[in-house]
């Protein structure tokens, strides 16, 4: 089985704000770029989002994942083990539960190890995904966060 790599990126026009996010998956000499944009989010949601979307686009289970993120956010969060902590507490007080626990299932299918790379530093394949991530942002066909929308209502924020 062929070593499968993804560059990830998020972006946030306005934290919240309009959002999207831009990945690319690389196998062999197969390559696929993935974007969505939507109305009302968070630049961490975008980060995180382009790692899920990414991993759930991989057909075949158990596969040997690299993934290249210039989010500490989501990086720290899986590889120094905080999310598996707050997995066990109940998400206790945390952000974005519903993106983790979607990360979670996708994750454990496969074999991921999360890879930090300098943002804007000229790695080609993360500008790719922060071009994806910037145009799905600012595009015309952007949809509502359903997630981000309940966590704002949870806390008594207005979405506007």
């Amino acid at each position: 089985m062929s070593q499968i790599k993804i560059y990830t990126d998020g972006a946030a026009k306005g934290n919240p704000g309009n959002g999207g996010y831009g990945a690319v998956l690389l196998s062999g000499k197969y390559r696929k770029e993935l974007s969505e944009g939507f109305i009302k989010t968070t630049n961490n949601r975008m980060e995180l989002l382009s790692v899920i979307v990414a991993l759930e686009q991989l057909k075949n289970e158990n596969s040997q994942v690299t993934v290249f993120s210039d989010s500490k956010y989501v990086v720290d969060s899986v590889e120094k083990g905080w999310v598996f902590n707050w997995e066990k507490k109940g998400f206790l007080k945390k952000k974005n539960i519903d993106l983790w626990k979607r990360f979670l299932i996708i994750y454990r299918k496969h074999q991921v190890k999360l890879q930090w790379v300098k943002g804007h530093a000229g790695n080609e394949l993360n500008e790719r995904c922060d071009q994806l991530a910037v145009a799905a942002a600012t595009g015309g066909n952007l949809k509502p966060d359903a997630g981000f929308e309940e966590q704002a209502k949870k806390k008594g924020e207005g979405l506007f």
